[in-house]
């Protein structure tokens, strides 16, 4: 059956769309180059001062090593959690598997306010809040959902035969999936490493619980800065994650492609 042409109507509809979605990003990335000292558009001039202004700003400069520190520790206790619980969900047919799956899913489900209200009281009581420990756990309960799914994913669409047909060749359970599985899984394994590390690195929300004078991560350093000062500070951080997290889409598109890591 041949492809139906898709009619101008539709076309028009999906670029305002996109422009809708992307003005925001329009405006941000010319407002970071402005030689005002104060956020307006169009800016009367430009410079790049508030990116050397970002650079030499050591409140800012630490909160992003301890996000940077905290998205990688995150990212590595996920895929290390999540890759045995969705092999046993998957592989091992256990009663109510997707009962079980449902259930530590259930995060996503939860407005993230609530999550880090409850997560504030738990952390009160045990002395974890504006600690590196308490952010990591939190983290955790944010990412492991996402972690969970995109692997369990991954796995179920894998042909078990394949598995099967090494298992009879003599090797034995570890091996098949040190040498069959996991391989196989690999473009679902950098697409989940790829998208922790970016959930832990823009969570916001329940960082603001959990932060405090000792420590705290870059989202929350912004969004104390724009709290206190309406400069285009902010402006060129943001173009700087932009370009982050287009680095990391670039990565996993010329280690695996984006098809194969993020689609079944």
């Amino acid at each position: 059956m041949e492809d139906r042409p898709i009619s101008p109507a539709l076309k028009i509809a999906a670029v305002l769309m996109f422009v809708f979605l992307l003005a925001p990003v329009l405006l941000v990335v010319p407002i970071s180059f402005s030689a005002d000292n104060y956020m307006s558009f169009p800016p009367s001039g430009w410079s790049f001062k508030w990116y050397a202004a970002f650079f030499s700003n050591g409140r800012m400069l630490e909160a992003l090593g301890t996000s940077t520190l905290l998205a990688l520790i995150v990212t590595a206790l996920s895929l290390l959690i999540a890759l045995p619980a969705s092999y046993a969900l998957v592989r091992s047919r256990i009663l109510g598997a997707d009962t079980l799956l449902a259930i530590f899913t259930a995060p996503l489900l939860l407005p993230t306010i609530v999550l880090g209200l409850a997560i504030l009281i738990v952390f009160a009581g045990n002395g974890l809040l504006g600690t590196f420990a308490g952010l990591t756990i939190a983290h955790l309960v944010i990412v492991l959902p996402y972690a969970l799914r995109v692997l369990t994913t991954s796995l179920s669409g894998l042909r078990i035969v394949t598995e099967e047909a090494a298992s009879t060749l003599g090797a034995s359970p570890l091996m098949v999936v040190r040498r069959v599985t996991l391989p196989l899984m690999m473009p679902g394994i950098v697409a989940t490493a790829a998208l922790a590390f970016l959930v832990s690195f823009d969570e916001a929300v329940i960082s603001l619980f959990l932060t405090g004078p000792r420590i705290t991560t870059l989202p929350v350093a912004m969004y104390q800065h724009v709290d206190a000062h309406a400069d285009p500070l902010v402006a060129s951080i943001s173009v700087l994650l932009i370009v982050l997290t287009l680095a990391v889409v670039i990565v996993v598109d010329r280690s695996v492609g984006l098809t194969k890591a993020f689609v079944k």
